[in-house]
């Protein structure tokens, strides 16, 4: 966001004249206080005016649609390279040209609205705001790149210090003895080839062709390229990974902490806004409260926001202190799921025969554990007999005795559970298994049609089946905990994965710019059919006898951005980089390599290190945290209510059928009877696994911090570096 890293809407203007009446007045107050909590509940860190009018536009510049918008015009100006030469899908330059007006204007339109809701010095001061619009789908991402690069160069430069070292040793030891390469070449004679093949030597690419002939020579020279592996390969770039992890964490627990400090901030500057004095303290009143929250989260329902308001003023006083309405922010960011009781359609269209002796014994099978095992193990023996022959007759009646059992599985949950319930919004697996299902079932119908009309076999088809038959595996991740555990974890990283997605593809991006200003016509594609001499060296003499025309390597090529992104996979992949480093270099000039060297630093070595750093401090978080004080305050409030569904009742198909007599506010000695009688709205926390990594490490911090902290000045958390201790947090400092 523009002006991220500075206080979100801290600048208030002094008492001026205004003409509205103190209606309005209060109303204009309102929605101040709601732009604040909105702030702190989504940690924006934009600086914006209090004026009526700035305030509209800060509603409007947050908007979804806005956002939306945005990002739209971001990726049609990025894809614009695929219809501009040299060009995947030509275009008129005409259209491009006009495309690329009208992404220019609305990222201008986006920075002019920011202008106008934030003071003029912020904006003019934060140079940030020149590139933003480039920058705005992966700013935290880079900043965590920018915060680690001054550690890391110095152990680079140490680590091209060693290379550089091995090279001038490698040029002594074997420069004069008139060794070659296997195509004939002077063996280690310069020191610019020397350098560029050792540098390839750490990725492993070219082990162990490049000893080869020093090896032949003599037994004794393989101790320098050991020597050399084990210095450069294992211990600095493990090095590297280390100083990439520790500063990565530093930093993100700088960034954390500024975070859940501003968001403190933010909340007191609503209390402030909407605070009168009962008796001895500041409150918040109850319905100025109400007011708050339905313009924060306009679709909130009434009984989830009596939820909060009960939690809130547990006393029933009619206002809420300070303390708590500090912790709004939070009780609106925790999902609180409502739900609506129903009974089964059958128990209301045929009763006698759904609450028949014969019915209630199939559907206490079915809810039983033991029918979850005994569909695990035919899942099991499914997939032997998916290794096995297909051509089997055996084998294929197998398929369809499968299929049909796994037909009669999910007829007989919706037959025992309600069925808007069973496909509920959050059933994720219930969807899956079903959709597999029925795909399979009409692609296995499809195929078994068309072979027997034996006119014709559809690979296709076959394709599809087998494909849909061992989808059907992955229902095994949801019997086992275990694997539910890794999935949950993964689901909490997915939306900062695709924060790195979206850096490294702008990095393959601007590489792949380069590449094809650099490299494009160079290398040629000719179908493998063609046996010309210039189809055998990609189009380009300078490539005669190399190992990139050897290897046929013609298509991986900078002639359009599709093929500039596939061969800059295969560079991050690193196997035989040297080869395509190589090929390109031959048909330009040896500092082509420059540029092969230059994306690996930044992709291998530092883009994908910070990535592994977060992958571990995000399963470290993952399998640490524990619920946060205002969800176990949320969970307490709607059992105390007698309103609470266990998010284990939500999973494996239980969903209503086990809820607790005591807990439900209903009584009654028979389980079955009690499910009747079940109706109305019911609440449960949200599932963990849609708290994202920064959300976790954020409650870990507050955790800390005591509730009657106001916490440093504005400035002090403006000017937080990764150094300071405020305050000493011992179980986050160890954590983050």
């Amino acid at each position: 966001m523009p002006g991220a890293g500075r206080a979100a809407g801290v600048r208030r203007l002094g008492p001026q004249p205004s003409e509205e009446p103190p209606a309005q007045e209060e109303d204009q107050d309102l929605l101040l206080a709601a732009a604040y909590v909105s702030d702190a509940q989504y940690n924006r860190n934009v600086p914006f005016e209090t004026s009526p009018r700035a305030i509209r536009l800060y509603y409007f510049y947050n908007h979804w649609t806005m956002q939306v918008a945005i990002y739209f015009f971001i990726c049609v100006d990025l894809s614009l390279a695929l219809f501009e030469v040299p060009a995947l899908f030509p275009l008129p330059f005409l259209a491009t040209s006009i495309a690329e007006v009208l992404c220019l204007t609305a990222f201008f339109g986006r920075l002019v609205h920011f202008a106008k809701v934030t003071p003029q010095m912020v904006f003019w001061k934060d140079t940030k705001n020149i590139c933003i619009m480039v920058t705005i789908v992966i700013r935290r991402t880079f900043r965590s790149i920018r915060n680690t690069l001054p550690d890391i160069l110095y152990v680079f430069l140490l680590f091209v210090f060693s290379v550089l070292i091995f090279s001038l040793m490698a040029l002594k030891l074997f420069g004069d003895r008139g060794l070659q390469t296997v195509e004939g070449s002077p063996y280690f004679t310069n020191i610019l080839e020397i350098a560029f093949e050792l540098y390839v030597l750490v990725t492993t690419a070219n082990s162990p062709d490049v000893m080869m002939p020093a090896y032949n020579f003599s037994w004794w020279y393989s101790l320098y390229f050991i020597t050399y592996i084990i210095i450069n390969t294992y211990i600095f770039m493990s090095v590297f990974l280390a100083v990439v992890y520790n500063n990565y964490r530093k930093h993100l627990k700088n960034e954390i902490r500024k975070l859940a400090y501003l968001k403190r901030h933010k909340m007191i500057e609503a209390f402030n806004i909407l605070k009168v004095k009962v008796g001895t303290e500041f409150v918040v009143m109850e319905a100025r409260w109400k007011q708050l929250a339905r313009i924060v989260m306009p679709h909130i329902s009434g009984p989830h926001l009596e939820l909060l308001l009960r939690i809130s003023d547990e006393g029933q006083k009619g206002h809420v202190d300070k303390m708590n309405f500090i912790r709004l922010a939070d009780l609106l960011n925790i999902q609180v799921v409502t739900i609506n009781i129903k009974r089964h359609p059958l128990e209301d269209w045929m009763p006698r025969v759904y609450q028949s002796s014969a019915s209630l014994l199939v559907q206490r099978m079915v809810r039983h554990r033991i029918f979850v095992w005994v569909y695990d193990v035919i899942i099991l023996i499914n997939a032997i007999f998916i290794a096995l022959d297909e051509k089997n007759p055996f084998i294929s009646y197998a398929e369809w005795l499968f299929l049909s059992l796994y037909i009669i599985e999910i007829l007989l949950k919706l037959y025992t559970y309600e069925p808007r319930a069973y496909f509920g919004r959050k059933q994720f697996w219930n969807w899956f298994d079903t959709l597999i299902i029925i795909a399979a079932l009409v692609a296995t119908v499809a195929n078994t049609t068309i072979q027997s009309a034996r006119k014709y076999n559809s690979q296709q088809i076959l394709d599809i089946v087998l494909i849909l038959r061992i989808l059907r595996l992955l229902r095994i991740i949801v019997s086992i905990q275990r694997f539910r555990l890794i999935v949950t974890t993964l689901i909490n990283i997915g939306p900062t994965i695709l924060t790195f997605g979206g850096l490294v593809l702008v990095v393959y991006y601007v590489f792949a710019i380069i590449g094809m200003e650099a490299f494009h016509g160079k290398v040629q594609f000719f179908d493998p059919n063609f046996t010309t001499p210039n189809a055998l060296v990609c189009g380009n003499p300078a490539l005669k006898d190399s190992a990139f025309a050897r290897d046929r390597y013609c298509k991986n090529n900078f002639n359009d951005l599709a093929s500039s992104f596939i061969v800059l996979m295969e560079l991050t992949v690193v196997n035989q980089w040297h080869v395509l480093a190589g090929g390109f270099a031959l048909v330009t000039h040896q500092a082509a390599k420059l540029y092969f060297i230059g994306f690996h630093v930044v992709v291998v070595i530092l883009i994908v290190n910070i990535f592994i750093a977060f992958i571990l401090e995000a399963f470290f978080v993952a399998y640490s945290l524990e619920k946060s004080e205002v969800e176990t305050a949320i969970e307490k409030k709607i059992q105390e209510l007698g309103v609470g569904i266990q998010e284990e009742e939500m999973q494996d198909g239980k969903l209503v059928d086990n809820m607790d007599a005591k807990d439900s506010g209903f009584s009654g000695d028979d389980g079955d009877n009690k499910r009747k009688a079940l109706k109305g709205l019911y609440f449960r926390i949200a599932s963990k696994k849609y708290r994202t990594v920064d959300a976790l490490l954020q409650q870990m911090f507050e955790s800390e911090i005591a509730p009657e902290d106001e916490g440093p000045s504005l400035d002090e958390i403006l000017n937080f570096s990764p150094g300071d201790v405020y305050p000493k947090n011992p179980n986050f400092e160890n954590s983050a």
